[in-house]
């Protein structure tokens, strides 16, 4: 499970940068629109993944409230993620 968790962490962080480096400003700069509407939806899906994958991990594993938050707000931030698996996710 750990294991699952940590690969939708990394992709999840992946999806959200190339949402924002990749696909915004093809939109905004080039007018193409298309990249931004399937990165976005792999995004959101990997997003859902992710809390739900967090909420399930942190029962499982008896971690506290705290930590299951610490691992919601990294799926808010650039790069946070990537912090959250090497700080909390490796053995």
């Amino acid at each position: 499970m750990l294991k699952t968790f940590r690969y939708t962490a990394i992709l999840e962080g992946i999806s959200y940068l190339s949402l924002f480096a990749i696909s915004m400003p093809l939109k905004y700069l080039a007018g193409l629109g298309e990249p931004n509407k399937y990165i976005g939806y792999a995004h959101g899906f990997l997003f859902i993944a992710y809390i739900i994958l967090a909420v399930v991990l942190t029962q499982s594993q008896k971690w506290g409230f705290k930590r299951l938050m610490v691992l919601f707000a990294a799926s808010l931030l650039p790069f946070a993620t990537f912090y959250i698996d090497k700080k909390y996710l490796r053995e």
